[in-house]
């Protein structure tokens, strides 16, 4: 992927090095399992994040340890993947007669305290609906290499482009509508609408791959490939046949392997946000 030469987003708040701890009085230490068991049976973390903490108390202090090299080049990567997908959304939302405001990035270690609630390395990016932002410990791009196979800069730009595709259904009305929708669903029907939400954020960051092929030229020999492997590899079923040995679709709540992939390549091929309809037909 062509990105060292693009612009920076000014829109990355830097929290590394700073060590956020949460001290549990009434609740805390238990949302913190619920989100790991979360994780690791495929379970949308972001239902467990809602802010109050039941009492918990929140420590936060500054580390000295300087980041490295390496880690700095990812964090440049993620400013110029993020002002790139500023450039995508801002005339994509001209279009739609609509104004664009963009989120800002948040580089965390560790943990994080969000307005949707403290959270965890552990449960990986997540878009917070509550204020507008993206967090993501940079550990995490390591993960998707060691862990799920799916190296690569553009399927890491792929996970970027997947939570600011969440931050557009926020803007858009999509997000609360959903909310709304599962709050009056049995707990099958709520997981079948958070499918449809995720995939529609795949279809989304495809849009986006769109434009930076064809409009930037970002995209090189493969990085498609690494794109749908990092989708396919995120699918419910393959995240729950390792951690459990089966698969349960009724308990999917980002979809699977193949339906991940396939929704990135729909946005890919079209560049069209109105090509990513996911609830108007079969996901």
């Amino acid at each position: 992927m062509r990105w060292k030469s693009g612009r920076r987003s000014s829109n990355i708040e830097d929290r590394r090095g700073r060590r956020v701890t949460r001290r549990a009085a009434g609740g805390g230490l238990g949302l913190i399992v619920l989100v790991i068991i979360a994780l690791v049976f495929g379970v949308d973390p972001s239902f467990l994040l809602q802010s109050g903490g039941g009492g918990t108390m929140i420590s936060d202090s500054q580390t000295t340890a300087a980041p490295s090299a390496a880690e700095e080049e990812k964090a440049d990567f993620v400013s110029a993947v993020l002002a790139d997908l500023e450039d995508t959304w801002q005339p994509l939302f001209q279009g739609m007669g609509r104004s664009y405001q963009e989120p800002n990035l948040v580089l965390f270690s560790g943990a994080v305290e969000s307005a949707c609630g403290f959270a965890q390395a552990a449960v990986g990016p997540f878009y917070c609906p509550a204020d507008n932002k993206v967090y993501i410990d940079l550990s995490f791009f390591d993960d998707l290499h060691r862990r799920f196979g799916a190296p690569g800069d553009f399927a890491q730009a792929y996970v970027i482009a997947h939570e600011i595709g969440h931050h557009v259904q926020n803007l858009l009305g999509i997000s609360s509508q959903v909310s709304s929708a599962q709050r009056r669903s049995s707990r099958t029907d709520a997981n079948a609408l958070s499918v449809r939400l995720e995939l529609q954020a795949d279809c989304l960051a495809g849009v986006w791959g769109y434009h930076a092929d064809r409009t930037r030229g970002l995209l090189e020999t493969g990085d498609l490939e690494e794109a749908l492997g990092a989708a396919a590899a995120i699918g419910d079923d393959r995240i729950q046949s390792q951690s459990r040995g089966y698969v349960s679709p009724e308990s999917f709540t980002h979809g699977s392997a193949a339906q991940r992939a396939a929704w990135f390549r729909r946005g890919f091929e079209s560049g069209e946000p109105g090509r990513c309809d996911t609830f108007a037909e079969a996901a």
